[in-house]
């Protein structure tokens, strides 16, 4: 029994010395894209899970290439059959909005609350196009908040190119949120508000959730350990802070949150939207900003959101509202 207890406080007061002397290993945690859910699934072969769904890569910088499926609206279904990847990204120009998702951290695209997600969205009208990130999936490279960003931004403007006009949308959910964030606000110093900005279960910042986790809570007692996360997030360059972010952005945004979510606590979707609102008065603005909260009752937690059968029709007055 005293060995097992001495095993234990030795393993417990070991995590912060190790954190100090490879702080690298929370950004691994962090991103958690080592952990490729599903394992059997081919992701160049999205038809094993996903219907009417093209997979290509895109090289979003030099030595980096990464995976992205693009599925159709169902208004597209039926002339999808066997079609070429070119003959999918004409179909972009087609006046359908297009949501691009990107996914929070953990597995692929093909992870099944993704996947069902996005058979709604497919369903409701929309094209929407799934990216793993540099490190996640079949995608190439090491995972970074800058780069994460970089991709996304890449793969933004690839679609602007390719779809004519149409309303792009971006879609965040968990860690995603954080990326889409960034890159609405690099696209925004670039000239152009991004169309609409979708955020699923969003934080403040990445550092609150750390710090907040029930794993991190157990050391929070010990003199200095907190101040260590920060100082290590802060090292290695990973902020991703949706607080900062929303006090300049001007997009239309929609922010969805369970109250039950067990990861990113309810009240940080609160205060970005009251962030976002007190934004559009400073900027007086008319950009339509909106909150979506489902009750603990519900059971949607962290990733289930996509079980609400109205998200079709949340989504959809949404969208049609920055039509007018």
């Amino acid at each position: 029994m005293k060995r097992a207890i001495s095993f234990l406080i030795t393993v417990y007061v070991s995590v912060p010395v190790i954190l100090y002397l490879f702080p690298w290993i929370l950004g691994q945690v962090i991103f958690a894209h080592l952990l490729r859910f599903p394992f059997f699934v081919d992701l160049s072969r999205p038809e094993d899970v996903l219907n009417h769904t093209c997979n290509f890569y895109l090289n979003t910088e030099e030595g980096i290439s990464v995976g992205v499926w693009h599925t159709l609206p169902a208004s597209q279904w039926e002339k999808s059959a066997r079609r070429s990847p070119e003959w999918y990204r004409e179909t972009l120009g087609d006046g359908t909005p297009v949501i691009i998702y990107l996914h929070g951290n953990v597995g692929t695209r093909a992870i099944n609350h993704r996947v069902q997600l996005v058979k709604i969205l497919s369903a409701a009208g929309y094209h929407v196009l799934s990216l793993d990130y540099r490190g996640f999936g079949d995608s190439s490279g090491d995972p970074s908040e800058a780069g994460l960003t970089n991709d996304a931004l890449y793969l933004y403007h690839w679609v602007k190119k390719h779809s004519r006009g149409s309303l792009v949308c971006l879609w965040g959910h968990s860690l995603g949120s954080g990326v889409a964030t960034n890159a609405a606000v690099k696209i925004q110093e670039q000239g152009s508000a991004v169309d609409a900005l979708i955020l699923e279960a969003p934080y403040t910042s990445i550092g609150e959730v750390v710090v907040n986790h029930w794993f991190t809570k157990m050391y929070r007692f010990l003199p200095g350990f907190e101040s260590l996360l920060w100082n290590i997030m802060k090292r290695t360059n990973i902020v991703f802070a949706n607080d900062k972010n929303l006090k300049s952005l001007i997009s239309p945004l929609l922010i969805l949150h369970a109250e039950d979510d067990n990861l990113v606590p309810y009240h940080m979707g609160l205060e970005l939207y009251e962030i976002s609102l007190q934004t559009q008065r400073k900027f007086n603005t008319d950009a339509h900003v909106d909150m979506i909260s489902y009750s603990t009752s519900l059971g949607f937690s962290h990733s289930s959101i996509y079980l609400d059968p109205n998200l079709p029709d949340v989504v959809r007055k949404f969208l049609e509202n920055l039509r007018h």
